[in-house]
């Protein structure tokens, strides 16, 4: 099989990215910066077969180049089965104090390039006789709090999508669903990774989860899954 995991060149999306290509599938990643891509491609190559991993500059915000890693990854791999919707960002402020940039950056990278992603995607899949939709969310769509009221709405839009969209595309083949994990430990929006964050998921935790789900049975579909540590912090 082949997969597109967004967001592929750290912390989760890397970690997707791994568990991927060590069951045998050839996998394309996406980011920002070709720096991180290089190190993340040669991360992975440590792990499985180098030709079978591919990385892409590419803003899940841009249409057009979304449209253009689907089409490259046909060209390059011969199909498309998986999509990681995994890109995404979180700034954390008031409403009052939040500027119109960061709550467009937050619109368009975690709701509007979700978008952009599965609809250049399900031609390819349908295509391919089927294939896997994962969308990561978060817990935050659903148990919201101060500070995070952009990063929330995406986050619980995300779900809604994910829904409408698995209902629209099941007779295709195609299964959609959503994964909501809690607390991990990344550097996400910043944070340094301690011993302090011992307690939260691992990165490796929600990768294992979309394992576990695309390897589940044609006639099985897990629409909705919430992933929290089993022991938080009191």
């Amino acid at each position: 099989m082949v997969a597109i995991v967004t967001g592929g060149s750290r912390g989760i999306g890397l970690a997707i990215a791994a568990a991927l290509l060590k069951d045998g599938e050839a996998v394309v990643i996406t980011g920002l910066k070709r720096a991180n891509l290089d190190a993340a491609v040669a991360d992975l190559a440590r792990a499985g077969d180098a030709s079978r991993v591919h990385a892409v500059v590419a803003d899940v915000r841009d249409r057009a180049a979304v449209d253009a890693l689907v089409a490259d990854t046909e060209k390059r791999f011969g199909r498309l089965d998986i999509l990681v919707n995994n890109a995404g960002l979180g700034v954390f402020a008031d409403v009052a104090a939040m500027t119109d940039e960061d709550w467009r950056r937050q619109i368009d990278t975690n709701l509007t390039g979700v978008f952009y992603c599965t609809r250049a995607s399900i031609p390819a899949m349908r295509r391919a006789g089927g294939g896997w939709i994962v969308n990561i969310a978060s817990l935050a769509g659903r148990n919201y709090f101060a500070g995070g009221a952009a990063y929330c709405a995406t986050k619980a839009g995300l779900v809604a999508f994910s829904e409408a969209v698995m209902q629209e595309v099941r007779h295709d083949g195609i299964r959609v669903t959503v994964v909501m994990p809690g607390s991990v430990a990344t550097e996400f929006s910043g944070h340094t990774v301690s011993a302090a964050d011992s307690w939260k998921l691992a990165p490796d935790d929600v990768a294992q989860c979309v394992m576990d789900l695309i390897r589940h049975p044609g006639r099985s579909l897990p629409s909705k899954v919430e992933l929290r540590p089993s022991r938080p912090a009191k």
